[in-house]
């Protein structure tokens, strides 16, 4: 049965955003390489809140299944590109 969008509460419709330690830990990778992968690009995408960094959760889930694999040979050429 469908969910009527109106009857939603703002917790169910409003992303979920993480900061970048949270985010790190989320992805089982050191809060360090995250800010690596801002500068040099590759990694999920954030957002910028003025200074403050976030991550919404959709986003690094989308992000952790676009490297999902079958073998090891098959991960090592999509990181040849």
């Amino acid at each position: 049965m469908e969910k009527d969008m109106s009857a939603m509460t703002q917790d169910e419709t409003a992303p979920h955003y993480l900061d970048n330690a949270e985010a790190a830990a989320f992805l089982k990778l050191s809060p360090r390489t995250l800010e690596k992968q801002r500068v040099r690009g590759g990694g999920p995408a954030f957002r910028k809140f003025g200074r403050r960094v976030v991550y919404a959760l959709s986003d690094l889930q989308s992000w952790a299944d676009q490297r999902r694999y079958n073998s090891t040979t098959q991960a090592e050429l999509a990181a040849r590109g």
